[in-house]
């Protein structure tokens, strides 16, 4: 078999490893300098926990995981039962109906067998369409193929009930218990746990679960990955990592102030130069009202949301497709050409959302959040309000972020927002929350470009020991070990190979020095190493060498 990676995901090396290593580093420090406790959850939840969560195109995105055990077999049987049960009473509830239309049995019967199963209340109400068609369509082909007019006089003539029999028994053998063709009617018998999407999510079922037990404002943070069977991409996997910030249980728009100076001093620490982009829900909401399309509210953001990827005249070719108006478009044309003022932009919004209040209160919000961080000293080149930004995700219900590399062609290095009802869908109510997420793969990305990483994050061992066998071993290892106790990383090539081997060992693993431990060096209590980036070569006494 030729071994081949899953699409969508990587493998890591070891200094890939190691940078990745180095950005978690810095984040969890920032985490942990603003409060934020560590959690971890399951890499699987229950389906029903994710469902519903994320919007129509994001649940096409949750990867499903199969029940174990022979579900379709199992389902298949089930189907049978199903079958057996009401086929036996609705043929004959059906072929009764007609019999008694018709006191004289006639071949022509199989209109009435038509028009009879259409009408037949109880039958309606107690089969799927699906399933009525394919009963139809049996008992049709049993009087169409399976017996002639002349047949059906003679074994028929008048006895209904041997008819009904007849059918019966056809209806069972044949091939009626295929699986259905819905999806979703399928899904939910073979699958009842998926993997997470997000970290927010089960985030929020873990507060629902002990929201008794917990102190809030509650401040947590997550570094784990997360599963989407999106399409691959560069800079978007199927399987990669999210690092939040969350707060539950505080209205305050100071958290989003806050998680505003969490974005600036970690992506500052990293060296990466961002802006923040920023808009609020509740702006969106009130954009709806003014256009008049306030129940197509998903639509709009969901199309808005995809203004970076294809243009204004993409998201209006999807507005269109999603049955929103022209006149409600012309009224919106607005969007696609706002100033880099931030404040000019929201005083706009103010003159047209007159006595829209919840387009006011976005305003109001968003205008807050930015006077304070300006305040607090916030370059405004790197904090923007783009009205256009909606974000996907249906739980947002305040604050919307995405952070962006200035450098970078890339999509968005992170994002986030306030969710002030999702802990309601777990019957727990009255739990505001905010949250911030860090894409750990495209900062990895980012940082690569720009050659941002230092030195210190890449993994190299400090020390490769020569192997000259015999006692030389032994004493080596001794001295490998008082090496490790100090910190410091260290090896021992395996086998008394040529040194040109050992050589080469060290410079395709980029070890740093080689050290050479013989019977001349144990006699002197000396070390000899030689610098592999250097070149250059040097012994020193052991109590120097240990330091």
């Amino acid at each position: 078999m030729k071994p081949s990676l899953a699409k969508g995901t990587r493998d890591f090396t070891a200094q890939e490893v190691s940078r990745r290593k180095y950005i978690i580093s810095i984040l969890q420090n920032n985490f942990e300098l603003f409060g934020f406790q560590p959690l971890e959850t399951p890499s699987f939840e229950n389906l029903s926990t994710l469902t519903g969560k994320y919007g129509e195109e994001g649940d096409r995105l949750i990867f499903k995981i199969l029940n174990s055990g022979d579900y379709l077999n199992d389902y298949h049987n089930s189907r049978i039962k199903e079958y057996n049960k009401y086929f036996q009473e609705y043929v004959k509830d059906v072929l009764d109906q007609i019999f008694s239309q018709n006191k004289t049995i006639d071949y022509s019967l199989i209109s009435l067998v038509k028009e009879q199963i259409d009408l037949s209340e109880n039958f309606i109400s107690s089969v799927n369409p699906l399933d009525k068609a394919k009963f139809k369509y049996y008992i049709v082909d049993f009087f169409e193929n399976q017996i002639t007019e002349g047949e059906f006089f003679d074994r028929y003539e008048n006895d209904a009930l041997d008819l009904i029999v007849e059918i019966i028994n056809f209806c069972n053998k044949s091939t009626i218990y295929e699986l259905p063709k819905k999806q979703a009617s399928l899904i939910s018998y073979i699958s009842e746990k998926a993997l997470r999407y997000d970290l927010t999510v089960p985030f929020a079922r873990f507060v629902a679960m002990n929201h008794g037990k917990l102190t809030f404002p509650f401040k947590r943070s997550q570094i784990q990955p997360v599963w989407r069977a999106d399409r691959p991409q560069k800079g978007r996997f199927r399987e990669f990592y999210q690092c939040d910030a969350d707060v539950v249980g505080s209205e305050s728009l100071l958290q989003e102030v806050e998680l505003v100076q969490l974005y600036l001093k970690s992506f500052a620490d990293l060296g990466v130069p961002v802006t923040i982009h920023m808009n609020n829900r509740k702006i969106l909401s009130g954009l709806a009202e003014y256009a008049g399309i306030t129940d197509k509210l998903i639509d709009f953001t969901v199309a808005l949301d995809k203004l970076d990827k294809i243009g204004k005249d993409g998201v209006v070719k999807e507005l269109l497709e999603r049955e929103i108006s022209q006149d409600s478009i012309d009224k919106l044309d607005f969007l696609f050409s706002q100033s880099d003022d931030a404040l000019e932009n929201l005083l706009q919004l103010k003159e047209k959302f007159v006595d829209n209040e919840i387009g006011l209160k976005g305003v109001e919000e968003l205008e807050y959040v930015l006077t304070q961080s300006l305040n607090l000293g916030v370059n405004m080149q790197n904090l923007v309000f783009n009205i256009t930004l909606a974000r996907g995700l249906d739980y947002y219900t305040g604050a919307i972020f995405e952070v962006k590399a200035d450098e970078v062609a890339m999509g968005s290095i992170g994002g986030g927002g306030r969710y002030d009802n999702l802990t309601e869908v777990f019957g727990v109510k009255n739990i505001p929350g905010i949250g911030i997420s860090f894409g750990l793969d495209r900062i990895y990305l980012v940082m690569e470009e720009l050659n941002l990483f230092p030195e210190e994050a890449s993994s190299k061992i400090e020390y490769l020991f020569a192997n000259f066998g015999g006692e030389e071993v032994t004493e080596a290892l001794k001295l490998i070990i008082q090496l490790r106790a100090k910190g410091i990383s260290a090896e021992l090539y395996p086998e008394n190979a040529k040194i040109n081997k050992q050589f080469t060992y060290a410079e395709k693993k980029g070890i740093k020095n080689l050290v050479f431990l013989g019977e001349e060096e144990i006699k002197n209590n000396t070390v000899t190493f030689k610098n592999l980036e250097a070149g250059e070569q040097k012994t020193v006494s052991l109590e120097e060498f240990l330091g």
